[in-house]
């Protein structure tokens, strides 16, 4: 009977506590400096967060269009690259720059899809010279990218740590080689310096 009373005050005091600590924004890299709540807090702080109306069908018609408006934010952001609105994975000064960087140069990575393509309709014919030098157009393409990914983690690694020594850093760097995997028109958030543009 007592226990349940100083259980109560003790969840009241960590909604509190937990309200305090999202009423700020925090970066997605940051540590939290905060235990992580409790099932029952976290659950109560997301109800408490929607409203209800008290009409089921109202409420989920609420938070369906709350979440259309947030991904057309989203996908407004990708984009134009606004901050505000870019998913967790692409927040941050360190992901722009990174972007920026991988973005400014030319890589063999992003030409991988069209060289696949070309490659394998040369494989498809039926003459055993062409097959030879197809093999060897993907054993080429595949120790240039090897190449290419190096140098470029090498040096992104020490621009990085350069440009932000005290700033988390944690996936940057491998962030930046993902991106080099897709064709400069197809990366999301789009592109916002030219080629040869310095970050």
């Amino acid at each position: 009977m007592f226990g349940s009373r100083s259980s109560k005050e003790d969840k009241d005091a960590a909604t509190e506590k937990v309200g305090a600590g999202l009423s700020q924004p925090r970066h997605p890299q940051a540590p939290k400096g905060r235990p992580t709540p409790k099932r029952a807090v976290a659950q109560s702080q997301r109800k408490a967060v929607v409203a209800s109306t008290g009409n089921r069908k109202e409420d989920a018609k609420r938070a369906r269009e709350n979440r259309r408006v947030e991904l057309a934010k989203q996908r407004e952001a990708l984009a134009n690259g606004d901050q505000r609105y870019l998913p967790a994975r692409d927040k941050g000064p360190v992901r722009k720059f990174v972007r920026d960087y991988v973005d400014s140069r030319y890589s063999v990575a992003e030409m991988f899809l069209p060289l696949a393509v070309i490659i394998l309709v040369l494989s498809m014919v039926r003459i055993p010279s062409i097959q030879n030098i197809a093999l060897l157009l993907w054993l080429g393409v595949i120790v240039l990218i090897l190449l290419d990914s190096v140098g470029l983690f090498i040096r992104l690694r020490k621009a990085v740590n350069a440009r932000f020594p005290d700033e988390p850093k944690r996936g940057a760097v491998a962030y930046g080689l993902m991106r080099t995997l897709q064709m400069r028109r197809l990366r999301l958030p789009k592109p916002q310096v030219k080629r040869g543009e310095r970050p």
